[in-house]
């Protein structure tokens, strides 16, 4: 087994954040992939390791709100609607959507004092209040105040007397279509560097007369993806090749620009067909070790956890764990799968979604 000393989160503790109440995952590998049923937290555990990254940051809380609809509208204490505009709801962001002074969310490594803790506070000073004010659209009246904490530190909108300390780099690519600007915006910062050719390998993957590839037009509305093929006399969309290709190709871009940070892949298996999951995860695989990114990704598929399993028994050099979340009276427990245990799955069809 290989134990990388690198890896930002080398195991992972939740308490109180969303539907989790308490996670323990006693190890990480260089790339995890998370199965389980739907509903047992998996892409949770993925919004909880992007909290971590950007130890706390209010904005970042507010877009994974907006990004599941956790809204509300703004009422003053007597309950009238003081704002029709619906606002992030930050409540959402504890167990049992419950936000009060008795709770509080603690993200981070298992045996470490290097956590991010969420609490709901008291406003502290008059700047912080316009700023959370700004960052949730609501009145001074409503305005929702939330303690952030990173290694004890104090964490708060940055002003020009007070900056927090810097984040981890994080990608979060989402389930579903990759949109031009994803791909226009993660090229300009590989273009002629090495993220170039691992891109270009990725789409070998499904066309091995892949060429090479540019991205034209202004973004982000008029700007897309072309691919130079062996044989043909003119460039043709990316878009051409299939959606299996765009996608491989938006993670090959995705590692390369998540570099000594964080890949967070939700339902990795989307658009990828069953037949070339094994030469994916070999590519997630290889450019994870190669730029020093941690994977962290979830799956309802077992044709891909064949095909990490394949993958990461082939890679000796590269930790690659499967770990299944499973959920019982007491709460969610995940469940480890090693090399040894990975092979015989992958060998014998034994099926651990």
């Amino acid at each position: 087994m290989v134990v990388d000393e690198r890896l930002h989160l080398p195991d992972l503790l939740i308490e109180g954040f969303r539907g989790i109440e308490s996670l323990t995952i006693p190890r990480l590998g260089r790339v995890t992939l998370l199965t389980g049923k739907n509903g047992v937290g998996k892409s949770t555990v993925l919004e909880a390791v992007q909290v971590y990254a950007s130890q706390g940051r209010l904005d970042v809380l507010s877009q994974l709100l907006i990004n599941r609809q956790e809204v509300t509208v703004v009422v003053n204490r007597e309950g009238n609607i003081i704002n029709e505009r619906a606002v992030a709801d930050i409540t959402a962001l504890f167990h049992g959507w419950a936000a009060s002074q008795k709770t509080r969310i603690v993200i981070g490594p298992v045996n470490s004092e290097k956590r991010v803790q969420i609490e709901p506070a008291e406003v502290p000073d008059p700047d912080t209040l316009r700023k959370l004010m700004d960052l949730f659209h609501k009145s001074e009246d409503d305005v929702y105040a939330l303690n952030v904490t990173y290694q004890g530190a104090f964490i708060r909108p940055a002003n020009e007397e007070h900056e927090n300390p810097p984040g981890v780099r994080t990608v979060h690519f989402g389930p579903g279509l990759v949109d031009t600007e994803f791909i226009s915006d993660h090229w300009k910062h590989v273009v002629l560097r090495d993220g170039e050719s691992q891109a270009i390998e990725a789409l070998r993957v499904i066309d091995d007369s892949v060429d090479r590839v540019t991205v034209i037009g202004d973004p982000p509305s008029s700007s897309r993806a072309i691919v130079k093929l062996t044989g043909y006399a003119h460039p043709v969309p990316l878009n051409s090749l299939g959606d299996g290709a765009v996608r491989l190709f938006a993670i090959a871009l995705a590692l390369a620009n998540s570099r000594d940070g964080f890949l967070l892949i939700d339902e990795a298996e989307n658009g990828i067909h069953h037949s070339i999951q094994r030469d994916y995860w070999r590519m997630v695989l290889q450019a994870a070790h190669d730029n020093n990114v941690q994977v962290i990704a979830t799956t309802h598929s077992w044709d891909c956890v064949r095909g990490f399993a394949q993958a990461a028994v082939e890679n000796k050099d590269v930790d690659g764990l499967l770990v299944r979340l499973e959920k019982d009276d007491d709460g969610i427990y995940p469940v480890e799968y090693s090399e040894d245990d990975l092979k015989v799955c992958a060998e014998q069809g034994i099926e651990v979604r």
